[in-house]
């Protein structure tokens, strides 16, 4: 199939063979002009700040930007992608010159999945999409069924999370130009392979943002955000810009589905919220395969992720679960500063709890907050939870970015994985987690000037009296050398410790795919009871019509004699035994009728 022209409202768009439309919305500028090629041309006035251009004889990849009344020159806020940097000039992109390989693609089931989260700068030692595209077979022989991609959106610099993007429409151009977004994306379906992308609505970042100056009623300043004003969803030309990217990512890119970040942070005060905009709209417009949408938020919400009478999913299918994670971190290192404090009392309790009913936090009191914080979560299927035992959040947002294994201890991490890996929620490994990574994912940019320092800087308070921080430098983020030490290590896999990890990761994933994944597309809520719980011990199990499944697993010093849980043994580490030793878990399955 050939790709088909997305039309946004703001932007560069073939309308025609060599014809490009260029519009802009800047209402804080009286005129503005096109550069495109070169040459200047004074755009039409179309009133409530929208700016048009509808130019000829325009080729593929041509330059462009816009100039404003005193002469300011900027990128195209609605780029499809850039010659360079973020603060460099647009190319005019056409979409139909892209041939997808892999026609016959119609996704995964969400039930299926198993995600891998990947930053593609720190993946492979080129950093790029088509070096990536190599090790899509190992994923897909190892029982990855989906990638997650953080955020692509160009931010300024070469190097970053992704989390600061500013060109919302835009694949960073250090990855790759937009042709190797897609063939990765084709490549990846070809291995059998779903692709979800981060995508981050919440703020910009802070170089290359020209909205403020382009219009300035782009943003609340009255309502704040953890990173500056807040963006002004209610306005009309704003909420066109918001709610058309992840439709552009997803039509443009053949993707899977997306992952909307820090969600509480979007504060919209239109009669319907602009997430349910969007979410309605995706399911409206794409039919043609399965959308799988999630969403992080602190608050423990569940009306952004209701099911039908059928089971099908009208808005979001799921939400990463900071609280699984949070509560194993405790429960596994005794770490108690900052979040973490919320779980410090029982945490062994906690994750009983968050495995059996989904968040920990249903209502109670957060300790750190003295604030009520989530609902009750009992009613939500299994699968409405995204779990983890680290991702880049979590181990980025550490002074040193240690990873659980060095933390924990390989014993331990073991266990959890296999938790995780078992558990009827939707599992998520950070990359290099299959194998045993000790290489750090740290906190890393590539601003300059006062921007570096103030982030340098920044970062440093940040830590002060953290555990993982206890005085030691924490690793200038605009340093190169903090980004090269968070790229992955692929000599490890070939190694006795990483071969062994991985044959672990490969057992425990496909008897997921063996014994979990035909329970789950008819599991439903209140299926999970705790049965349970001691010092370092927990069990639960969960009752679904097509079977009951049980998890018992010790990290404490000391044995516990196994609970009366139904059901053959279906996987034991380190082995099958009557009582179970620290740092072991036994998972058993029964069949539909076990009681």
């Amino acid at each position: 199939m050939e790709s088909k022209s997305f039309f946004k409202s703001w932007g560069a768009e073939y309308v025609a063979a060599g014809a490009v439309r260029f519009r802009l919305w800047a209402s804080g500028q009286d005129r503005a002009t096109l550069r495109l090629s070169g040459r200047d041309t004074e755009m039409s006035s179309r009133g409530d700040g929208w700016f048009e251009l509808l130019a000829t004889g325009v080729a593929p990849r041509a330059e462009y930007n816009f100039v404003l009344a005193d002469g300011t020159v900027v990128p195209d806020p609605a780029s499809r992608a850039q010659k360079g940097d973020v603060n460099g000039p647009s190319l005019v992109i056409d979409p139909t010159r892209y041939h997808w390989r892999n026609t016959e693609w119609h996704g995964r089931p969400w039930e299926e999945t198993v995600v891998y989260e990947m930053h593609i700068g720190t993946f492979t030692p080129e950093g790029t999409f088509q070096a990536a595209i190599g090790k899509l077979p190992y994923l897909a022989e190892l029982g990855i069924t989906m990638i997650e991609l953080l955020p692509l959106s160009q931010f300024g610099g070469s190097r970053g999370w992704g989390y600061d993007g500013v060109l919302l429409y835009a694949p960073h151009s250090a990855y790759g130009a937009p042709e190797d977004v897609k063939d990765f994306v084709d490549a990846a379906h070809g291995h059998g392979l779903s692709v979800v992308l981060d995508i981050v609505l919440n703020h910009f970042g802070p170089e290359g943002n020209y909205l403020p100056f382009l219009a300035p009623d782009f943003f609340h300043k009255e309502r704040m955000t953890p990173w500056g004003a807040g963006i002004a969803y209610d306005v009309d030309a704003v909420r066109r810009y918001i709610v058309e990217a992840p439709l552009y990512w997803l039509e443009e890119f053949n993707l899977d589905g997306l992952r909307f970040d820090a969600i509480d942070q979007i504060e919209d005060i239109s009669p319907k919220h602009v997430l349910m905009e969007i979410a309605e709209r995706i399911r409206a417009e794409i039919t043609n395969r399965p959308i799988h949408l999630t969403t992080e938020d602190s608050r423990n919400v569940i009306f952004l992720h209701p099911r039908g009478e059928d089971g099908s999913v009208p808005l979001f299918n799921g939400e990463w679960n900071d609280d699984f994670h949070n509560a194993v971190h405790v429960f596994a290192t005794g770490e108690t500063h900052a979040y973490y404090n919320d779980f410090a009392r029982e945490p062994e309790r906690l994750v009983a709890r968050v495995l059996a009913e989904g968040f920990a936090y249903q209502g109670e009191v957060s300790p750190q907050t003295g604030q009520k914080r989530g609902v009750k979560s009992t009613g939500q299927p299994p699968v409405a939870f995204v779990d983890f035992i680290q991702n880049h959040d979590q181990v980025g947002n550490r002074a040193q970015g240690e990873r659980l294994i060095e933390l924990a201890g390989a014993d331990r991490t073991k266990v959890l994985l296999a938790a995780l890996l078992f558990s009827p929620h939707i599992p998520l490994l950070f990359m290099g987690e299959e194998y045993g990574e000790t290489r750090p994912f740290l906190f890393f940019t590539d601003f300059h000037g006062a921007l570096a320092r103030a982030v340098r800087e920044g970062r440093g308070k940040e830590f002060e009296g953290h555990a993982g921080h206890e005085g030691e430098s924490v690793p200038d983020p605009n340093a190169k050398k903090t980004f090269e030490m968070s790229k992955l290590d692929w000599k490890k896999p070939d190694s006795k410790v990483g071969s062994d990890w991985l044959a672990l990761t490969r057992e425990l994933l496909a008897l997921r795919l063996k014994h979990v994944v035909p329970l789950l597309a008819t599991a439903g809520g209140n299926a999970g009871r705790v049965v349970e719980i001691a010092e370092g011990f927990l069990a639960v199990t969960w009752t679904f019509p097509k079977g009951t499944l049980s998890m018992a697993l010790n990290i404490g010093e000391t044995s516990r004699t196994l609970p009366g849980q139904p059901g053959e043994t279906i996987f034991a580490w380190p082995k099958a035994a009557n009582d179970l030793p620290r740092n072991a878990i036994i998972i058993r399955l029964a069949s539909g009728d076990a009681k």
